[in-house]
């Protein structure tokens, strides 16, 4: 963020938010407004990147709009694959020891105690 004075009525907004003295919506309006009015936060290429991201962590799930909302599931939903796919990679692995330890286990064993002995 390049723009101090939003830097600095962030900061104070944030402070409101936290008190309830400020709804979340409330301070990304105000955050909106004010880059669409300042010279310096308008020349800022990164400026709807970090807006974005702390609307993501002051508003709760529920105020988000629902296309945001939908875009960001896909994003996560594609994540979530991949992970799936990893898992069931290294799975398989792991049944096929498995199958290789439950064989092996005669190795383990000493001699049967001599249940006899009085």
């Amino acid at each position: 963020m390049q723009c101090e004075r939003l830097l600095k009525l962030a900061k104070t907004w944030y402070i409101s938010v936290k008190e309830e003295t400020m709804a979340p919506a409330r301070m990304v309006s105000f955050m909106e407004k004010h880059a669409a009015e300042c010279p310096v936060c308008q020349d800022d290429p990164d400026i709807q990147d970090e807006i974005a991201k702390i609307t993501e962590i002051i508003l709760p799930e529920s105020k988000i709009p629902k296309a945001v909302r939908m875009q960001n599931e896909a994003v996560d939903d594609d994540e979530e694959d991949e992970d799936e796919d990893d898992d069931e990679d290294t799975d398989d692995d792991s049944e096929e020891e498995d199958e290789d330890d439950v064989y092996d286990d005669d190795e383990d064993f000493e001699d049967e105690p001599d249940l006899d002995e009085d």
